[in-house]
């Protein structure tokens, strides 16, 4: 699902992330390649969503990031 606003976007991802700890670091790693980015996740949602909002970003950077670290992810629509 994305918005886009005036060269801001908004992305959320479904996760299967559980662990507070591992969200946190997963945050960690993904500010450091999306500067200016919110990211967080939701982890009491059936979906464990990750959103991320910010300037114009690629997706599918946030999808291999989080992939790379064994997470399963992929972008609802």
């Amino acid at each position: 699902m994305m918005i886009q606003q005036e060269n801001r976007m908004v992305e959320v991802f479904a996760t299967n992330v559980e662990e507070v700890a591992k969200a946190n670091r997963l945050v960690a790693v993904l500010q450091q390649h999306l500067p200016g980015c919110r990211i967080n996740f939701d982890l009491e949602d059936c979906d464990r969503i990750l959103r991320v909002e910010g300037p114009i970003f690629n997706p599918s950077q946030v999808l291999q990031l989080v992939t790379n670290d064994g997470v399963n992810c992929w972008l609802l629509e």
